[in-house]
């Protein structure tokens, strides 16, 4: 009944809230944004969510779209704004994911959605974590989130499959907000971003 009912219920209704409480940091951040971009302060990707169904992701721009002499983008490193490294560090970048989840493409806890590319690189186990909607945190987030690596991350993501549940939500939640007000585990060592997932062997 919490999952199919109460749960989108919820998220909903938390999503709304939120986004009308954080208005103000919305259009603040965008309008900075636009200036370091110079132009659009959001990033608009798809990937899948529940069942593996498409969707468009909407988040802050943090990165420019700088390129080489040939053309290419540079590295996400070399594109990453200094307005883009404090709206990351903050997590503030996931506040128009809010919107998402008020579309009803995204849940407030569940597996982060990855790229479609990785949809063929699942093995049978890790295609589990479609069964629920995506979420902007989730159990892989507060135990280690980009830190870990992409097999233990799974690992997560399934265990929050098979249970999930209000008090796991909550907990979820407020093991989020301490994450944020430390900015721990935001990427690789190294790294602007976590690497890609290259697959994986069954696990």
């Amino acid at each position: 009944m919490y999952k199919n009912l109460i749960k989108p219920i919820l998220d909903f209704t938390l999503a709304f809230t939120a986004l009308a409480i954080a208005s103000p940091i919305f259009l603040f951040v965008g309008l900075l944004l636009t200036i370091a971009n110079k132009g659009t302060p959001f990033f608009i990707q798809s990937r899948p969510g529940k069942n593996e169904k498409l969707f468009n992701i909407i988040k802050f721009k943090t990165m420019n779209d700088k390129k080489d002499a040939d053309g290419n983008l540079l590295s996400d490193t070399e594109r990453l704004t200094t307005i883009g490294k404090i709206v990351r560090k903050t997590s503030l970048d996931e506040i128009p994911q809010l919107i998402n989840i008020i579309k009803g493409d995204m849940s407030l806890v569940g597996p982060r959605p990855l790229l479609p590319q990785y949809l063929s690189l699942y093995n049978e186990h890790q295609k589990k974590r479609h069964q629920v909607k995506p979420g902007i945190t989730g159990w892989a987030q507060v135990n280690g989130r980009n830190a870990i690596s992409w097999e233990q991350k799974f690992k997560y993501d399934i265990w929050y499959v098979k249970n999930s549940s209000f008090w796991i939500d909550i907990k979820i939640l407020f093991l989020t907000v301490l994450k944020v007000l430390k900015a721990k585990d935001i990427a690789e060592d190294g790294s602007a971003t976590i690497g890609r997932f290259q697959g994986t062997k069954n696990m």
